[in-house]
């Protein structure tokens, strides 16, 4: 096959690029440059598409022997990644950019080209599976990013390869060593790839501005402190309140809600935050075609989050498909914005990945969960 690897300079696309090529596909390796204004430098383990990154993935695509390219696609990423990321933020949203870049920029515009070109397949360094055509965790649970591969759809999937998935971490670095790549021991990006100072509230303060509004108590409704911007929290925030004064009860405080049309936020103990129900758009159903009816799963609501027991209800609002999520148990810090992943337990295969949605709303009320003794087994097609 012609597969056109994403190499994004770091070891684990590096891997996956060797790793194909060893397989005996027509490998091409491209850079996606991201920035409209790339650093020469990265900053340690922070930032990505720097001009250091590009060099990288060069020097390995020399050693693999394979063409190399630098493509451009810094202004399509602005416009769907970046200023997405803004106004979510600006919404009270709590959105995830690796999530979103999946979605538009590396399954979408790039595998579009990929195919446009006649490449059969697109590699990425993804800790994932595909088994049978099916997105499933990898073998590295602590690495793994089923969660953000999620939005893509079965047609997107059979385009895609990910090389590294039935690997842990420390045999991709070894076997990086083993073959004389010097990105064997490049420190792993963390944060947010466009926002290298790591200083998330400084980037969305000078991107928003300020947008004054109050900080106020859940049970009381008093006015607690001041703020410059919804933007500056999240639901399940503990620090970075400004309120001065301790509860009257002496517990932390949590932020439980936030209002951007007043610029409202609200606080409150830990027990206010607790989740029953979710409802998300924007619904993929990442196994294929959407559930006949309700479908027994586990939702991950983070990156890096638990998984909590499920039922999951396919349904249209406007045309739009969504997922109405009832849980068996609550679940604390949901923040609109996030994706509601929705996995099959499989110990054997690894945990299948239902689907997801954008969380949209949230319902405390214990009643719009599920008790134990309501369950019903699940299906899906």
């Amino acid at each position: 096959m012609r597969v056109l690897v994403a190499m994004s300079g770091g070891v684990d696309s590096s891997v996956a690029a060797a790793r194909a090529v060893e397989a005996g596909h027509d490998v091409v390796g491209v850079h996606l440059a991201l920035s409209t204004a790339p650093g020469a430098l990265r900053t340690g383990s922070r930032g990505c598409c720097s001009r250091e990154d590009a060099s990288d993935a060069r020097r390995v695509a020399d050693i693999l022997g394979i063409p190399f390219y630098v493509w451009d696609f810094a202004d399509r990423f602005k416009d769907d990644v970046i200023d997405e990321f803004v106004e979510a933020y600006a919404a009270g949203q709590t959105p995830n950019p690796c999530l979103t870049c999946n979605e538009k920029i590396k399954f979408a515009a790039l595998a579009e080209k990929a195919v446009a070109l006649g490449f059969d397949a697109l590699a990425t360094g993804h800790y994932a599976r595909l088994v049978d055509g099916e997105l499933r965790r990898a073998v590295d649970e602590d690495k793994d990013q089923s969660y953000v591969l999620a939005v893509l759809t079965a047609d997107q999937l059979g385009r895609a390869m990910f090389p590294i998935g039935d690997s842990p971490k420390s045999e991709i670095r070894a076997e990086a060593a083993g073959r004389g790549l010097a990105v064997a021991d490049k420190p792993d990006s963390h944060d947010i790839c466009f926002i290298p100072t790591g200083d998330t509230q400084a980037f969305l303060g000078a991107h928003i501005g300020i947008r004054p509004g109050a900080v106020v108590d859940a049970d009381s409704g008093d006015q607690l402190a001041e703020h410059s911007g919804v933007h500056g929290f999240t639901i399940g925030q503990r620090k970075g309140l400004g309120i001065e004064a301790p509860a009257a009860d002496g517990r932390p405080r949590y932020v439980t809600d936030i209002d951007p049309a007043s610029g409202t936020v609200t606080v409150g103990s830990a027990e206010h935050l607790d989740v029953w129900s979710i409802t998300a758009r924007r619904a993929v159903w990442t196994c294929g075609a959407t559930p006949d009816g309700p479908v027994d799963a586990m939702v991950q609501v983070r990156a890096h989050g638990g998984l909590a027991p499920v039922r999951a209800t396919p349904f249209e609002r406007d045309g739009e498909p969504m997922i109405e999520i009832a849980l068996r148990e609550p679940l604390t810090g949901v923040a609109r914005g996030q994706a509601a992943v929705l996995y099959l337990p499989d110990a054997e295969r690894g945990d299948l990945v239902l689907g997801c949605g954008r969380i949209a709303d949230t319902d405390s009320d214990p009643a719009s969960g599920l008790r134990s003794d309501a369950v019903v087994s699940g299906r899906h097609r």
